[in-house]
């Protein structure tokens, strides 16, 4: 099948990237059209307003079956020659992901029709991408929420070679938290503190698969019998499901921040989304905590007060 020219790449990527000479954005019209051609797709159009690290392009397959194509890009780092806050280059963003979802195999999460891991490439079922579980009020959002990530919490499976919840947050102490302003220290240390109790004995039990970064815009509207709502991008890493609950806990922040009694609010969250999956809400907290503040610090460092500032508030309530 002939494959339209590509569209150009959203916005929002491009400024994320730092402007459109980023080297894989230059690259990307070539490896856009080669793997169209070679895997018979007709470009459609991106999804809008798409993310800040992959392009997202709707597609048609040589039967005319809807689906996506995701290329992974290279993130974006603190600052220049930083390999410590780096996130994975595409071929190993691309190959944990499509081992993650192969793993799930569509229980839960969306399916993986084709990949291309040393291409960043990830071929996919296409799903409502306009409609998350963020158009839902808020405590249906929470109960479908739920509802999918119980279903991702599987044993990794033999021979994995998925990151685990110690390494990934020891990257993060060293490159991140290890250069936090010294007026947030307090914080910093309750977090490491929480972090160092937490991965203490058994860590909180046999280690699950985790999505890594599950929040209500992770999961999207589907039409498929299975399931009505299937989760999205992957940032898979083996750990306790308390870790995968954490980015949720304070999903829609400024809504919170918003509402009366917000501290108390907050901690109400945490233990009923604990007491909804039979997770021990002490340990909730504690990586609630860990997560909202090394976020908080890796804004902060990025030059984004705002939403810095409001993660460290928000670490504070708890």
């Amino acid at each position: 099948m002939a494959s339209a020219p590509h569209p150009e790449p959203p916005q929002r990527l491009v400024n994320f990237l730092g402007g459109p000479d980023h080297p894989w954005l230059t690259g990307l019209d070539a490896l856009t059209r080669e793997l169209l051609t070679r895997w018979e797709l007709t470009a459609e159009r991106p999804a809008l307003p798409g993310g800040r690290t992959s392009l997202v392009l709707l597609v048609r397959q040589a039967d005319g079956s809807p689906a996506v194509l995701k290329l992974c890009g290279p993130g974006a780092r603190l600052r220049p020659g930083d390999p410590t806050t780096a996130r994975p280059e595409p071929a190993a963003q691309a190959e944990a992901e499509a081992a993650a979802l192969a793993r799930w195999g569509g229980l839960g999460a969306v399916r993986l029709l084709r990949a291309d891991p040393g291409a960043g490439a990830l071929l996919l079922e296409r799903l409502h991408g306009e409609m998350s579980l963020r158009s839902l009020p808020e405590a249906k959002a929470m109960l479908e929420a739920a509802s999918a990530v119980r279903r991702l919490w599987v044993p990794p499976g033999e021979g994995c070679r998925f990151p685990t919840v110690a390494g990934h947050t020891a990257v993060e102490v060293d490159g991140v938290l290890g250069r936090a302003p010294e007026a947030v220290r307090p914080l910093v240390d309750a977090a490491l503190l929480a972090r160092e109790e937490l991965l203490a004995g058994d860590g909180g039990g046999p280690g699950v698969l985790l999505h890594g970064d599950f929040r209500q815009g992770a999961v999207l509207a589907s039409d498929a019998e299975r399931a009505p709502w299937l989760a999205v991008g992957p940032e898979p890493l083996v750990g306790e499901p308390a870790f995968d609950l954490a980015r949720l806990a304070r999903d829609r922040l400024h809504d919170l921040v918003a509402s009366p009694g917000a501290p108390a609010a907050t901690r109400r969250r945490v233990h009923k989304l604990a007491d909804s999956l039979d997770v021990d809400a002490d340990r909730l907290r504690g990586w609630t905590l860990y997560r909202a503040v090394e976020s908080g610090v890796r804004h902060l460092l990025r030059g984004d007060r705002q939403d810095g500032e409001l993660l460290l508030e928000f670490a504070g309530w708890l």
